[in-house]
């Protein structure tokens, strides 16, 4: 008997080529079946969840089920996009967990206080970043229910 898994996708805002490969890799473990896409900035992941400009293509910019976004991000930083992101009723029953390097109190009162679901500081090992993702992977996508809109 096999068990069909939901396809989930996961939308990774950061501008670090070394943490979305070093993400995108983590996530990719386990064998779970989901779609990563990433944007670079506040001001791309906007374009993509309202699929403007690049991100037109419905195919190619599926709406995400989790947003994992840093904070410090060229442009439109992840504090002003999760402001818009919370404010937009279209858009703000997406999880985002911050994931950031910031552990600064203000930074994770403001997150919390926008609406981010967690706030999770970056481990400097990728051992330490394949057990935190694979915790975020469980819970988001094996114990809570997301909803489709």
């Amino acid at each position: 008997m096999t068990t069909e898994k939901k396809q989930f996708t996961i939308l990774l805002v950061e501008d670090d080529p070394v943490d979305i490969e070093l993400l995108i890799e983590a996530l990719q473990g386990d064998r779970l079946v989901n779609e990563i896409k990433y944007v670079r900035d506040g001001s791309e992941l906007m374009d993509y969840l309202r699929q403007k400009n690049s991100f037109s293509d419905k195919s190619q910019s599926p709406r995400p089920d989790l947003i994992l976004l840093d904070l410090n991000l060229p442009k439109k930083d992840g504090r002003e996009a999760l402001r818009e992101v919370k404010s937009d009723p279209n858009f703000r029953r997406i999880p985002i967990i911050v994931m950031t390097t910031s552990k600064s109190e203000e930074d994770i009162y403001l997150s919390y206080d926008l609406g981010a679901n967690s706030y999770i500081v970056k481990p400097f090992s990728f051992d330490s970043m394949v057990e935190i993702i694979r915790s975020v992977k469980k819970y988001w996508f094996d114990v809570v229910e997301l909803t489709s809109q």
